[in-house]
Formats: structure tokens, sequence, C-alpha cells
């Protein structure tokens, strides 16, 4: 039962992070701005795909799922999806134009548009 409690409550969390549908998320996740920010590994090169971007590639797929279908590696996800917008948005975006600043970008990768709130 408490598993289950734990999924409930990730499920939670998750649904009030991720304010981007699927559609939105897919659009965005095909633009230039979308795939040239994020960290991109360790090879220090900033060449491959962003964590972030792969983010939102899997959180395209969990919102696709249905709840029953949810595996423990997705709530794993949704979990680690949740603490990166909670601790993004903690740090702030930009004072000017936060419509076009990569923290938006960043954000709007793992599911979260701050301006849609």
């Amino acid at each position: 039962m408490a598993k289950q409690d734990d999924h409930d409550a990730i499920y939670k969390d998750f649904a009030e992070a991720v304010n981007m549908t699927p559609a939105t998320l897919e659009k965005f996740l095909d633009t230039d701005d979308s795939k040239r920010v994020g960290w991109k590994g360790e090879d220090g090169k900033g060449s491959g795909e962003s964590v972030g971007h792969k983010s939102g590639k899997r959180i395209v797929e969990i919102k696709h799922k249905k709840k029953a279908d949810l595996t423990d590696d997705d709530y794993a996800h949704m979990k680690k999806v949740t603490s990166y917008v909670h601790r993004h948005l903690a740090q702030g975006g930009p004072k000017d134009d936060v419509e076009h600043s990569d923290w938006r970008y960043s954000l709007m990768n793992w599911g979260h548009d701050p301006l849609k709130d």
C-alpha cells in the first residue's frame, strides 16, 4: 500500500509540474531552441542530445500512457522531472526577456512553461 501512496503522490506532483500538453511539448522539442539548450553530457564537447531534450521525449511517452500502465521506471522519471522543475523555478529566471530565455527553454524541455502559470 505504501508504494501505491508514493505513486499517487508522484503522479499528482508530476501533473502539477508538467503544465504542457504532449502535443505542445512535442512541437517545442522539434525547435532549434529546444535542441540548443541544456547539459549535453560529460564529453565537454556539447555534442549530442541534452539531458532535458531526452527527458522531454520520455515525458511525452509517459503522458500518453494510462495511469495503470505506468512502470516503476516511469514513476522514477516523473519524480526526477518534478525535482528538476522545482529546483529550476526556485533559481528564478532572468530579469529581462523571460519569454526568449534559455532558462525558460530548459524548463520547457522538462514539460514546464513558466509563462503558462
